[in-house]
């Protein structure tokens, strides 16, 4: 099962990104721009995700994707760490969130 222990490795992982904690709890940013959080009891994260994208995901896989209430009206989704199916799943959501954040000069 995947833990927030996992999160914060693969995060860390990913060039320039520092933890900080922000409304109590640990954020992860690149450049200084926030992509994933590790909200509540740390048993899911917050990830960036295109809204035009989101409400797709959230309907194929709810048991894994929600909104947040209070992050409806922006670009962020919720996943649930237990419903991911390994690393490698979470590696490449975390990515995809980094890429949203990280300058143009560390995506060359």
């Amino acid at each position: 099962m995947i833990t927030s222990d996992d999160v914060r490795t693969v995060a860390l992982s990913l060039p320039q990104t520092t933890e900080k904690i922000a409304w109590s709890m640990p954020t992860f940013r690149v450049a200084g721009k926030m992509f994933a959080t590790l909200p509540e009891d740390e048993t899911s994260m917050a990830v960036r995700c295109p809204k035009e994208e989101r409400g797709e995901l959230v309907l194929a896989e709810p048991e894994k994707f929600w909104v947040a209430g209070h992050e409806a009206s922006s670009a962020w989704v919720r996943v649930r760490l237990a419903a991911l199916d390994d690393l490698d799943e979470l590696r490449d959501i975390l990515l995809d969130s980094w890429r949203q954040a990280a300058p143009a000069t560390l995506l060359e």
